[in-house]
Protein backbone atom coordinates (compact mmCIF):
# COMPACT_ATOMS: atom_id res chain seq x y z
CA UNK A 1 0.00 0.00 0.00
CA UNK A 2 1.20 3.49 -0.76
CA UNK A 3 0.02 7.02 -1.40
CA UNK A 4 0.18 7.85 -5.09
CA UNK A 5 0.84 11.32 -6.44
CA UNK A 6 -0.75 12.73 -9.59
CA UNK A 7 2.43 11.99 -11.53
CA UNK A 8 2.58 8.44 -10.20
CA UNK A 9 -1.07 7.87 -11.13
CA UNK A 10 -0.40 9.18 -14.62
CA UNK A 11 2.52 6.77 -14.85
CA UNK A 12 0.34 3.85 -13.70
CA UNK A 13 -2.19 4.72 -16.40
CA UNK A 14 0.48 4.86 -19.10
CA UNK A 15 -1.08 2.01 -21.09
CA UNK A 16 -2.16 3.44 -24.48
CA UNK A 17 -5.79 2.43 -23.99
CA UNK A 18 -6.34 4.99 -21.20
CA UNK A 19 -5.07 7.91 -23.29
CA UNK A 20 -7.11 6.72 -26.28
CA UNK A 21 -10.26 6.60 -24.13
CA UNK A 22 -9.57 10.11 -22.86
CA UNK A 23 -8.98 11.46 -26.36
CA UNK A 24 -12.19 9.86 -27.60
CA UNK A 25 -14.18 11.37 -24.73
CA UNK A 26 -12.64 14.79 -25.38
CA UNK A 27 -13.72 14.63 -29.04
CA UNK A 28 -17.27 13.88 -27.94
CA UNK A 29 -17.17 16.60 -25.30
CA UNK A 30 -17.88 14.32 -22.29
CA UNK A 31 -16.10 13.50 -19.04
CA UNK A 32 -14.90 9.94 -18.47
CA UNK A 33 -13.33 8.18 -15.51
CA UNK A 34 -11.82 4.78 -14.74
CA UNK A 35 -13.60 3.72 -11.57
CA UNK A 36 -14.07 1.13 -8.87
CA UNK A 37 -12.02 -2.01 -8.44
CA UNK A 38 -9.37 -1.11 -10.99
CA UNK A 39 -8.51 2.10 -9.12
CA UNK A 40 -8.62 0.30 -5.78
CA UNK A 41 -6.22 -2.36 -7.02
CA UNK A 42 -3.81 0.26 -8.41
CA UNK A 43 -3.46 1.60 -4.88
CA UNK A 44 -3.14 -1.88 -3.40
CA UNK A 45 -0.66 -2.89 -6.09
CA UNK A 46 -2.81 -5.89 -6.97
CA UNK A 47 -3.14 -7.19 -10.54
CA UNK A 48 -6.51 -6.38 -12.07
CA UNK A 49 -8.01 -6.97 -15.50
CA UNK A 50 -11.43 -5.46 -14.80
CA UNK A 51 -11.34 -1.96 -16.32
CA UNK A 52 -14.60 -0.08 -15.79
CA UNK A 53 -15.12 3.37 -17.28
CA UNK A 54 -17.93 5.74 -16.33
CA UNK A 55 -18.92 8.41 -18.84
CA UNK A 56 -20.90 11.48 -17.82
CA UNK A 57 -23.07 11.03 -20.88
CA UNK A 58 -23.44 7.99 -23.12
CA UNK A 59 -21.00 5.19 -22.38
CA UNK A 60 -22.19 3.37 -25.50
CA UNK A 61 -21.31 6.31 -27.76
CA UNK A 62 -17.80 6.56 -26.31
CA UNK A 63 -17.30 2.78 -26.70
CA UNK A 64 -18.43 2.85 -30.34
CA UNK A 65 -16.24 5.86 -31.15
CA UNK A 66 -13.28 4.20 -29.42
CA UNK A 67 -13.82 1.06 -31.49
CA UNK A 68 -13.62 3.11 -34.71
CA UNK A 69 -10.50 4.88 -33.45
CA UNK A 70 -8.79 1.55 -32.63
CA UNK A 71 -9.73 0.12 -36.03
CA UNK A 72 -9.01 -3.45 -37.08
CA UNK A 73 -8.67 -5.85 -34.17
CA UNK A 74 -11.07 -3.98 -31.90
CA UNK A 75 -14.46 -5.51 -31.05
CA UNK A 76 -17.38 -3.59 -29.57
CA UNK A 77 -20.33 -5.33 -27.91
CA UNK A 78 -23.32 -3.16 -27.02
CA UNK A 79 -25.89 -4.10 -24.38
CA UNK A 80 -28.56 -1.45 -24.85
CA UNK A 81 -30.94 -2.96 -22.30
CA UNK A 82 -28.33 -2.27 -19.65
CA UNK A 83 -26.92 0.91 -21.14
CA UNK A 84 -23.43 -0.61 -21.30
CA UNK A 85 -20.84 -1.56 -23.89
CA UNK A 86 -17.64 -3.58 -23.92
CA UNK A 87 -14.55 -2.93 -26.02
CA UNK A 88 -12.04 -5.74 -26.57
CA UNK A 89 -8.68 -4.74 -27.99
CA UNK A 90 -5.59 -6.91 -27.96
CA UNK A 91 -5.45 -8.38 -24.43
CA UNK A 92 -7.59 -5.63 -22.89
CA UNK A 93 -11.31 -5.48 -22.11
CA UNK A 94 -12.99 -2.24 -21.04
CA UNK A 95 -16.58 -1.90 -19.81
CA UNK A 96 -18.30 1.44 -20.50
CA UNK A 97 -21.40 2.78 -18.79
CA UNK A 98 -23.04 6.16 -18.44
CA UNK A 99 -23.08 7.78 -15.00
CA UNK A 100 -26.35 6.97 -13.24
CA UNK A 101 -28.29 7.19 -10.08
CA UNK A 102 -30.36 4.37 -8.67
CA UNK A 103 -33.38 3.82 -6.44
CA UNK A 104 -34.80 0.54 -5.16
CA UNK A 105 -38.08 -1.15 -4.32
CA UNK A 106 -37.83 -3.19 -1.12
CA UNK A 107 -38.90 -6.45 -2.73
CA UNK A 108 -36.14 -6.50 -5.33
CA UNK A 109 -32.42 -5.80 -5.69
CA UNK A 110 -32.98 -4.58 -9.26
CA UNK A 111 -32.64 -0.78 -9.21
CA UNK A 112 -34.62 1.87 -11.01
CA UNK A 113 -31.89 3.53 -13.07
CA UNK A 114 -31.74 7.11 -14.32
CA UNK A 115 -29.01 9.20 -15.92
CA UNK A 116 -26.93 10.98 -13.31
CA UNK A 117 -23.75 12.81 -12.47
CA UNK A 118 -20.40 11.35 -11.49
CA UNK A 119 -21.31 12.14 -7.88
CA UNK A 120 -24.57 10.19 -8.25
CA UNK A 121 -22.64 7.27 -9.70
CA UNK A 122 -20.09 7.19 -6.88
CA UNK A 123 -22.88 7.52 -4.29
CA UNK A 124 -24.39 4.22 -5.46
CA UNK A 125 -21.13 2.26 -5.02
CA UNK A 126 -21.05 -0.48 -2.40
CA UNK A 127 -17.93 0.48 -0.42
CA UNK A 128 -15.72 3.53 -0.06
CA UNK A 129 -12.72 1.65 -1.44
CA UNK A 130 -14.74 0.97 -4.61
CA UNK A 131 -16.03 4.56 -4.89
CA UNK A 132 -12.82 5.94 -6.36
CA UNK A 133 -12.55 7.49 -9.80
CA UNK A 134 -9.62 8.74 -11.88
CA UNK A 135 -10.22 11.19 -14.73
CA UNK A 136 -9.06 10.17 -18.22
CA UNK A 137 -9.76 13.48 -20.00
CA UNK A 138 -6.52 15.12 -21.18
CA UNK A 139 -6.86 18.29 -19.08
CA UNK A 140 -7.31 16.32 -15.82
CA UNK A 141 -5.67 13.03 -16.73
CA UNK A 142 -4.78 11.04 -13.59
CA UNK A 143 -6.76 13.27 -11.20
CA UNK A 144 -8.36 11.29 -8.37
CA UNK A 145 -11.97 11.83 -7.26
CA UNK A 146 -12.45 10.47 -3.72
CA UNK A 147 -15.74 11.68 -2.22
CA UNK A 148 -15.78 9.28 0.75
CA UNK A 149 -12.14 9.08 1.88
CA UNK A 150 -11.76 5.69 0.26
CA UNK A 151 -7.98 6.17 0.11
CA UNK A 152 -7.87 6.53 3.89
CA UNK A 153 -9.90 3.33 4.25
CA UNK A 154 -7.48 1.57 1.92
CA UNK A 155 -4.58 2.76 4.05
CA UNK A 156 -6.32 1.70 7.28
CA UNK A 157 -7.60 -1.61 5.90
CA UNK A 158 -11.30 -0.85 6.46
CA UNK A 159 -14.47 -1.91 4.66
CA UNK A 160 -17.17 0.76 5.01
CA UNK A 161 -20.13 1.92 2.91
CA UNK A 162 -20.19 5.38 1.30
CA UNK A 163 -23.68 6.16 2.61
CA UNK A 164 -25.93 4.74 5.36
CA UNK A 165 -25.01 1.01 5.54
CA UNK A 166 -28.59 0.03 6.40
CA UNK A 167 -29.78 1.58 3.14
CA UNK A 168 -26.82 0.15 1.20
CA UNK A 169 -27.50 -3.43 2.38
CA UNK A 170 -31.28 -3.24 2.33
CA UNK A 171 -31.30 -1.87 -1.22
CA UNK A 172 -29.02 -4.63 -2.52
CA UNK A 173 -28.50 -7.44 0.01
CA UNK A 174 -25.86 -9.09 -2.19
CA UNK A 175 -23.58 -6.29 -0.97
CA UNK A 176 -23.53 -8.06 2.41
CA UNK A 177 -21.85 -11.06 0.80
CA UNK A 178 -19.50 -8.76 -1.10
CA UNK A 179 -18.63 -7.00 2.15
CA UNK A 180 -17.49 -10.26 3.73
CA UNK A 181 -15.78 -11.32 0.52
CA UNK A 182 -13.70 -8.13 0.24
CA UNK A 183 -12.84 -8.32 3.93
CA UNK A 184 -11.59 -11.87 3.38
CA UNK A 185 -9.72 -11.29 0.12
CA UNK A 186 -8.02 -8.08 1.27
CA UNK A 187 -7.62 -9.01 4.94
CA UNK A 188 -9.49 -5.80 5.86
CA UNK A 189 -11.60 -5.12 8.95
CA UNK A 190 -15.32 -4.39 8.55
CA UNK A 191 -16.00 -1.00 10.12
CA UNK A 192 -18.16 -1.42 13.29
CA UNK A 193 -21.20 0.52 12.05
CA UNK A 194 -21.10 -1.42 8.80
CA UNK A 195 -20.81 -4.71 10.73
CA UNK A 196 -23.82 -3.78 12.88
CA UNK A 197 -25.83 -3.08 9.72
CA UNK A 198 -24.91 -6.53 8.41
CA UNK A 199 -26.48 -8.04 11.53
CA UNK A 200 -29.61 -5.90 11.24
CA UNK A 201 -30.15 -6.69 7.57
CA UNK A 202 -29.09 -10.35 7.43
CA UNK A 203 -32.63 -11.59 6.74
CA UNK A 204 -32.69 -9.54 3.53
CA UNK A 205 -30.29 -12.08 1.99
CA UNK A 206 -33.34 -14.28 1.36
CA UNK A 207 -34.24 -12.26 -1.75
CA UNK A 208 -30.86 -13.04 -3.35
CA UNK A 209 -30.59 -16.00 -5.71
CA UNK A 210 -28.50 -19.00 -4.78
CA UNK A 211 -26.39 -18.48 -7.92
CA UNK A 212 -25.35 -14.99 -6.76
CA UNK A 213 -24.56 -16.20 -3.25
CA UNK A 214 -22.48 -19.15 -4.39
CA UNK A 215 -20.44 -16.89 -6.67
CA UNK A 216 -19.40 -14.87 -3.61
CA UNK A 217 -18.83 -17.99 -1.50
CA UNK A 218 -16.52 -19.42 -4.14
CA UNK A 219 -14.46 -16.23 -4.09
CA UNK A 220 -14.25 -16.45 -0.29
CA UNK A 221 -13.22 -20.09 -0.62
CA UNK A 222 -10.32 -19.16 -2.92
CA UNK A 223 -8.98 -16.46 -0.59
CA UNK A 224 -5.62 -17.10 1.11
CA UNK A 225 -7.31 -17.46 4.53
CA UNK A 226 -10.91 -18.48 3.74
CA UNK A 227 -11.80 -19.13 7.40
CA UNK A 228 -11.99 -15.38 7.96
CA UNK A 229 -15.00 -15.11 5.67
CA UNK A 230 -16.92 -17.98 7.25
CA UNK A 231 -16.29 -16.64 10.76
CA UNK A 232 -17.64 -13.25 9.72
CA UNK A 233 -20.66 -14.81 8.00
CA UNK A 234 -21.38 -16.60 11.27
CA UNK A 235 -20.86 -13.54 13.45
CA UNK A 236 -23.25 -11.32 11.48
CA UNK A 237 -25.97 -13.99 11.21
CA UNK A 238 -25.71 -14.72 7.49
CA UNK A 239 -24.29 -18.25 7.74
CA UNK A 240 -27.40 -19.96 9.20
CA UNK A 241 -29.47 -18.41 6.40
CA UNK A 242 -27.26 -19.41 3.47
CA UNK A 243 -25.52 -22.53 4.80
CA UNK A 244 -27.40 -24.02 7.77
CA UNK A 245 -25.51 -27.33 7.66
CA UNK A 246 -22.20 -25.55 8.22
CA UNK A 247 -23.65 -23.31 10.93
CA UNK A 248 -24.88 -26.46 12.73
CA UNK A 249 -21.26 -27.48 13.33
CA UNK A 250 -20.69 -24.54 15.65
CA UNK A 251 -20.78 -24.95 19.41
CA UNK A 252 -19.59 -27.30 22.13
CA UNK A 253 -21.79 -29.57 24.22
CA UNK A 254 -20.64 -30.67 27.67
CA UNK A 255 -21.96 -33.71 29.54
CA UNK A 256 -20.56 -35.12 32.75
CA UNK A 257 -17.67 -32.72 32.42
CA UNK A 258 -16.70 -34.06 28.98
CA UNK A 259 -16.87 -31.85 25.91
CA UNK A 260 -16.27 -32.40 22.22
CA UNK A 261 -14.32 -29.90 20.13
CA UNK A 262 -16.08 -27.12 18.26
CA UNK A 263 -16.39 -28.77 14.85
CA UNK A 264 -17.04 -25.46 13.09
CA UNK A 265 -13.73 -23.94 14.10
CA UNK A 266 -11.95 -27.26 13.58
CA UNK A 267 -13.32 -27.36 10.02
CA UNK A 268 -12.11 -23.83 9.37
CA UNK A 269 -8.65 -24.66 10.71
CA UNK A 270 -8.49 -27.61 8.32
CA UNK A 271 -9.73 -25.38 5.49
CA UNK A 272 -6.93 -22.89 6.10
CA UNK A 273 -4.38 -25.73 6.21
CA UNK A 274 -5.61 -27.02 2.85
CA UNK A 275 -5.75 -23.47 1.44
CA UNK A 276 -2.04 -23.05 2.24
CA UNK A 277 -1.23 -26.43 0.68
CA UNK A 278 -3.16 -25.59 -2.51
CA UNK A 279 -2.17 -21.93 -2.88
CA UNK A 280 -0.27 -22.67 -6.10
CA UNK A 281 -2.82 -25.10 -7.55
CA UNK A 282 -4.99 -24.39 -10.56
CA UNK A 283 -8.00 -22.42 -9.25
CA UNK A 284 -10.56 -24.96 -10.42
CA UNK A 285 -8.82 -27.85 -8.70
CA UNK A 286 -8.14 -25.78 -5.58
CA UNK A 287 -11.79 -24.72 -5.34
CA UNK A 288 -13.21 -28.22 -5.23
CA UNK A 289 -10.74 -29.69 -2.76
CA UNK A 290 -11.57 -26.72 -0.52
CA UNK A 291 -15.27 -27.51 -0.84
CA UNK A 292 -14.51 -31.11 0.08
CA UNK A 293 -12.57 -29.83 3.08
CA UNK A 294 -15.38 -27.51 4.18
CA UNK A 295 -17.82 -30.43 4.02
CA UNK A 296 -15.58 -33.19 5.37
CA UNK A 297 -17.20 -33.15 8.84
CA UNK A 298 -20.63 -31.89 7.75
CA UNK A 299 -22.22 -35.15 8.96
CA UNK A 300 -21.08 -34.73 12.58
CA UNK A 301 -24.20 -32.97 13.95
CA UNK A 302 -26.39 -35.81 12.65
CA UNK A 303 -24.06 -38.55 13.89
CA UNK A 304 -23.26 -37.11 17.33
CA UNK A 305 -24.04 -39.48 20.20
CA UNK A 306 -23.23 -39.61 23.90
CA UNK A 307 -21.91 -42.97 25.07
CA UNK A 308 -21.35 -43.03 28.85
CA UNK A 309 -18.32 -45.32 28.70
CA UNK A 310 -16.67 -43.47 25.82
CA UNK A 311 -17.97 -39.92 25.71
CA UNK A 312 -18.99 -38.09 22.56
CA UNK A 313 -18.87 -40.09 19.34
CA UNK A 314 -19.43 -39.27 15.66
CA UNK A 315 -19.55 -42.76 14.19
CA UNK A 316 -19.96 -42.91 10.39
CA UNK A 317 -20.04 -39.12 10.08
CA UNK A 318 -18.06 -39.44 6.84
CA UNK A 319 -20.72 -41.64 5.23
CA UNK A 320 -23.57 -39.49 6.54
CA UNK A 321 -21.77 -36.41 5.27
CA UNK A 322 -21.23 -37.96 1.84
CA UNK A 323 -24.97 -38.60 1.57
CA UNK A 324 -25.64 -34.95 2.43
CA UNK A 325 -23.38 -33.58 -0.32
CA UNK A 326 -25.80 -33.92 -3.29
CA UNK A 327 -28.63 -32.12 -1.47
CA UNK A 328 -26.28 -29.31 -0.40
CA UNK A 329 -24.94 -28.92 -3.94
CA UNK A 330 -28.44 -28.95 -5.42
CA UNK A 331 -29.83 -26.34 -3.02
CA UNK A 332 -26.82 -24.05 -3.32
CA UNK A 333 -26.76 -24.32 -7.13
CA UNK A 334 -23.34 -25.92 -7.19
CA UNK A 335 -22.60 -28.19 -10.18
CA UNK A 336 -24.30 -31.60 -10.05
CA UNK A 337 -21.61 -33.29 -12.13
CA UNK A 338 -18.20 -34.89 -11.65
CA UNK A 339 -17.19 -32.06 -9.32
CA UNK A 340 -19.97 -32.98 -6.91
CA UNK A 341 -18.97 -36.65 -7.12
CA UNK A 342 -15.35 -35.70 -6.42
CA UNK A 343 -16.35 -33.77 -3.28
CA UNK A 344 -18.63 -36.62 -2.20
CA UNK A 345 -15.82 -39.15 -2.65
CA UNK A 346 -13.33 -37.16 -0.57
CA UNK A 347 -15.90 -36.61 2.20
CA UNK A 348 -16.66 -40.34 2.24
CA UNK A 349 -13.00 -41.43 2.29
CA UNK A 350 -11.41 -38.78 4.50
CA UNK A 351 -11.27 -41.07 7.55
CA UNK A 352 -9.50 -43.90 5.73
CA UNK A 353 -5.93 -42.49 5.60
CA UNK A 354 -6.24 -41.41 9.24
CA UNK A 355 -7.27 -44.92 10.27
CA UNK A 356 -4.29 -46.34 8.37
CA UNK A 357 -1.87 -43.80 9.85
CA UNK A 358 -3.08 -44.57 13.36
CA UNK A 359 -2.00 -48.21 13.01
CA UNK A 360 0.64 -50.18 11.18
CA UNK A 361 0.85 -48.97 7.60
CA UNK A 362 0.37 -52.23 5.65
CA UNK A 363 0.49 -52.81 1.91
CA UNK A 364 -3.01 -54.26 1.85
CA UNK A 365 -4.58 -51.28 3.63
CA UNK A 366 -2.81 -48.81 1.35
CA UNK A 367 -3.74 -50.88 -1.71
CA UNK A 368 -7.43 -50.72 -0.75
CA UNK A 369 -7.19 -46.99 -0.23
CA UNK A 370 -5.50 -46.48 -3.57
CA UNK A 371 -8.12 -48.52 -5.38
CA UNK A 372 -11.04 -46.63 -3.80
CA UNK A 373 -9.55 -43.15 -4.19
CA UNK A 374 -8.16 -43.75 -7.69
CA UNK A 375 -6.94 -40.62 -9.45
CA UNK A 376 -7.98 -38.48 -6.47
CA UNK A 377 -5.60 -40.13 -4.01
CA UNK A 378 -3.17 -37.18 -3.86
CA UNK A 379 -5.99 -34.73 -3.17
CA UNK A 380 -7.38 -37.04 -0.47
CA UNK A 381 -3.99 -37.19 1.22
CA UNK A 382 -3.73 -33.38 1.09
CA UNK A 383 -7.10 -33.06 2.82
CA UNK A 384 -6.21 -35.63 5.46
CA UNK A 385 -2.85 -34.04 6.23
CA UNK A 386 -4.66 -30.75 6.75
CA UNK A 387 -7.10 -32.53 9.07
CA UNK A 388 -4.40 -33.16 11.67
CA UNK A 389 -5.00 -30.22 14.01
CA UNK A 390 -4.09 -31.75 17.35
CA UNK A 391 -2.41 -29.38 19.82
CA UNK A 392 -0.40 -32.38 21.05
CA UNK A 393 2.69 -31.97 18.88
CA UNK A 394 3.91 -35.52 19.52
CA UNK A 395 0.59 -36.99 18.41
CA UNK A 396 0.46 -34.64 15.43
CA UNK A 397 3.96 -35.61 14.34
CA UNK A 398 3.11 -39.31 14.68
CA UNK A 399 0.25 -38.93 12.22
CA UNK A 400 2.27 -36.80 9.80
CA UNK A 401 5.14 -39.29 9.86
CA UNK A 402 2.76 -42.15 9.16
CA UNK A 403 1.10 -40.16 6.38
CA UNK A 404 4.54 -39.88 4.80
CA UNK A 405 4.82 -43.68 4.98
CA UNK A 406 1.40 -43.96 3.34
CA UNK A 407 2.52 -41.64 0.54
CA UNK A 408 5.72 -43.66 0.01
CA UNK A 409 3.76 -46.92 -0.18
CA UNK A 410 1.30 -45.30 -2.57
CA UNK A 411 4.13 -44.41 -4.93
CA UNK A 412 5.59 -47.92 -4.67
CA UNK A 413 2.28 -49.71 -5.22
CA UNK A 414 1.31 -47.43 -8.07
CA UNK A 415 4.59 -48.20 -9.79
CA UNK A 416 4.17 -51.96 -9.28
CA UNK A 417 0.47 -52.52 -9.63
CA UNK A 418 -1.10 -49.48 -11.33
CA UNK A 419 -4.00 -49.60 -8.85
CA UNK A 420 -5.23 -46.11 -9.62
CA UNK A 421 -6.97 -47.57 -12.66
CA UNK A 422 -7.43 -51.06 -11.24
CA UNK A 423 -10.17 -53.31 -12.58
CA UNK A 424 -11.06 -56.71 -11.22
CA UNK A 425 -9.53 -59.23 -13.65
CA UNK A 426 -12.63 -61.40 -13.19
CA UNK A 427 -15.85 -59.89 -14.52
CA UNK A 428 -19.41 -60.79 -13.64
CA UNK A 429 -20.01 -61.83 -17.24
CA UNK A 430 -17.12 -64.31 -17.09
CA UNK A 431 -18.45 -65.85 -13.87
CA UNK A 432 -21.94 -66.16 -15.38
CA UNK A 433 -20.53 -67.85 -18.51
CA UNK A 434 -18.25 -70.17 -16.52
CA UNK A 435 -21.04 -71.50 -14.29
CA UNK A 436 -24.01 -70.87 -16.58
CA UNK A 437 -25.57 -68.52 -14.05
CA UNK A 438 -28.20 -65.84 -14.23
CA UNK A 439 -27.63 -62.69 -12.12
CA UNK A 440 -27.40 -63.77 -8.46
CA UNK A 441 -25.62 -62.97 -5.20
CA UNK A 442 -22.95 -65.65 -5.78
CA UNK A 443 -21.51 -63.58 -8.63
CA UNK A 444 -20.92 -60.63 -6.33
CA UNK A 445 -19.45 -62.90 -3.65
CA UNK A 446 -16.93 -64.42 -6.06
CA UNK A 447 -15.87 -61.02 -7.42
CA UNK A 448 -15.38 -59.78 -3.86
CA UNK A 449 -13.24 -62.71 -2.71
CA UNK A 450 -11.03 -62.33 -5.79
CA UNK A 451 -10.65 -58.62 -5.12
CA UNK A 452 -9.84 -59.22 -1.44
CA UNK A 453 -7.28 -61.88 -2.32
CA UNK A 454 -5.48 -59.51 -4.70
CA UNK A 455 -5.56 -56.64 -2.23
CA UNK A 456 -4.21 -58.90 0.53
CA UNK A 457 -1.43 -60.11 -1.81
CA UNK A 458 -2.67 -63.72 -1.62
CA UNK A 459 -2.62 -63.95 -5.40
CA UNK A 460 -0.98 -61.88 -8.18
CA UNK A 461 -2.95 -59.12 -9.86
CA UNK A 462 -3.40 -61.08 -13.10
CA UNK A 463 -6.23 -62.92 -14.81
CA UNK A 464 -5.04 -66.56 -14.80
CA UNK A 465 -4.17 -66.57 -11.11
CA UNK A 466 -7.44 -64.81 -10.27
CA UNK A 467 -9.45 -67.27 -12.39
CA UNK A 468 -7.88 -70.29 -10.70
CA UNK A 469 -8.53 -68.78 -7.28
CA UNK A 470 -12.13 -68.04 -8.26
CA UNK A 471 -12.70 -71.68 -9.27
CA UNK A 472 -11.46 -72.90 -5.87
CA UNK A 473 -13.73 -70.43 -4.05
CA UNK A 474 -16.67 -71.41 -6.25
CA UNK A 475 -16.40 -75.03 -5.01
CA UNK A 476 -17.11 -73.76 -1.48
CA UNK A 477 -20.36 -72.29 -2.79
CA UNK A 478 -21.30 -75.57 -4.53
CA UNK A 479 -20.72 -74.19 -8.01
CA UNK A 480 -19.33 -76.38 -10.80
CA UNK A 481 -17.90 -75.05 -14.09
CA UNK A 482 -20.03 -75.89 -17.09
CA UNK A 483 -18.35 -77.51 -20.07
CA UNK A 484 -19.58 -76.91 -23.61
CA UNK A 485 -22.55 -79.13 -24.42
CA UNK A 486 -23.72 -79.56 -20.83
Amino acid sequence: MRNISLQQMQDLLKAPIFHLIGETADELGVECYVVGGYVRDLYLERPSKDIDVVVVGSGIEVAQALGKRLGKGAYVNVFRNFGTAQVKWRQTEVEFVGARRESYNRGSRKPIVEDGTLEDDLDRRDFTINALAVCLNKARFGELVDRFDGILDLEDGIIATPLDPDITFSDDPLRMMRCVRFSTQLNFMIEPETADALCRNAERIKIISAERIIDELNKIMLAPVPSRGFVELSQVGLLPLIFPELAALEGVEVRNGRAHKDNFYHTLEVLDNVARATADWDKERALWIRWATLLHDIGKPRSKRWEPTIGWTFHNHNYIGAKMVPDIFRRMKLPMDERMKYVQKLVSLHMRPIAIADDEVTDSAVRRLLFEAGEDIDDLMTLCEGDITSKNQQKKQHFLDNFQLVREKLVDLQARDNYRTWQNPITGEEIMATFNLRPCKEIGLLKQVVKDAIWESQIPNEHDAAFAFMLEEAKKLGLTPQTPGN
